[in-house]
């Protein structure tokens, strides 16, 4: 009996589909789903019939997946070269507090704003991977210290004022929103999927991304080998800026308003989306498509712990139980290889 489920297992693992999408996010998938079944037979008990079978929730769920879907796509890269970055949630707010407040405040031209949230991004980025690369530091201490520099500058700069990007009803400046949704049409999705196509074929099918992978494995190997390691290392944290300056598009384009001093806790779940979908947090292995799923995960847990009416700290414990078993599978099977 027990050499059957082995063998089971075995042949469910060598199916093509599974083969090529990978079985760790196969089961990822199939977590999507009992997550989705659970809420929606759950929350109409806990939460006075409120249906969690809505396109209202699934809606509101991938609002939330967006930006979390761009942070931890830029992450991943970081992770992947063995390194962190726990600023990008706070260089999100700061590029959409300080292009906001040129939109509404200076009346400076929409797309100029726009383009100013991803520069504010690549900015952070650049300094963070230029300390880490070059001078050395911890990647741990460099990103924390530019996440207290993102939230002050964002601060500052509006004078601790909350900014509200146009909504709809406003009439002007308001085509930015179609990039998340588009009537009934959830575009974010599909400009978040052609992101992570993008950001697949950089990890996985070019120099930079091969060389930033490797150097999670053994940086000192790829530096022997004549590679400039400094050059690649920082080019992580620059796509990781980036997409931070990005992911501020798709949150005032689903949520409207900034308040200054946030976006701490978003850090951890971009970095929980990549450590589901099987990015290792020691480096040299990473997954575009896990970082996706996980993302979606993140998001579908948030909005179903709002549904059954519990506050957004119970999203919290569950995210890190989650986190917890995803990072004690990859320790043990690293341990396992070696």
């Amino acid at each position: 009996m027990t050499a059957a489920k082995p063998k089971k297992l075995d042949a469910f693992k060598s199916l093509p589909l599974v083969k090529k999408i990978g079985f760790n996010r196969v089961i990822l998938i199939g977590v999507i789903f009992a997550l989705y079944g659970l809420f929606a037979l759950l929350s109409p008990i806990l939460h006075n019939g409120t249906s969690f079978v809505n396109y209202a929730r699934i809606m509101s769920a991938l609002n939330y997946c967006y930006f979390i879907g761009f942070l931890g796509l830029g992450v991943t890269f970081v992770i992947a070269t063995g390194g962190i970055d726990f600023s990008i949630g706070s260089v999100m707010f700061c590029a959409a507090l300080i292009s906001g407040y040129c939109l509404t405040k200076y009346n400076v031209p929409l797309p100029v704003c726009l383009l100013m949230s991803v520069l504010i991004g690549t900015l952070f980025g650049t300094i963070g991977g230029f300390f880490v690369a070059y001078i050395h530091l911890p990647s741990f201490i460099t990103s924390m210290a530019l996440m207290l520099v993102a939230k002050g500058v964002g601060s500052i700069f509006t004078k601790t004022q909350s900014v509200s990007w146009p909504n709809l009803s406003s009439g002007q400046n308001v085509w930015f929103r179609y990039l998340v949704k588009w009537g009934d049409v959830p575009t974010g999705l599909f400009l978040l999927l052609l992101f992570a196509v993008i950001c697949g074929v950089i990890l996985t099918k070019t120099r930079a991304g091969r060389y930033m992978i490797c150097l999670g494995s053994n940086k000192e190997a790829v530096r022997l080998s004549g590679v400039d390691v400094r050059r690649w290392e920082m080019l992580a944290y620059v796509i990781s800026g980036t997409m931070a300056g990005l992911a501020a598009i798709f949150y005032v384009g689903a949520y409207t308003t900034v308040q200054p001093g946030l976006g701490d806790t978003f850090n951890n779940d971009a970095i929980a989306a990549c450590v589901m979908g099987g990015t290792s947090m020691a480096g040299g292995s990473a997954s575009i498509l896990g970082t996706i799923i996980g993302a979606i995960i993140v998001a579908l847990v948030q909005e179903g712990i709002l549904a059954m009416g519990f506050n957004i700290n119970y999203q919290y414990v569950l995210t890190g139980l989650i986190v917890l078993v995803a990072v004690t599978a990859d320790t043990l099977s690293r341990k396992r290889k070696n």
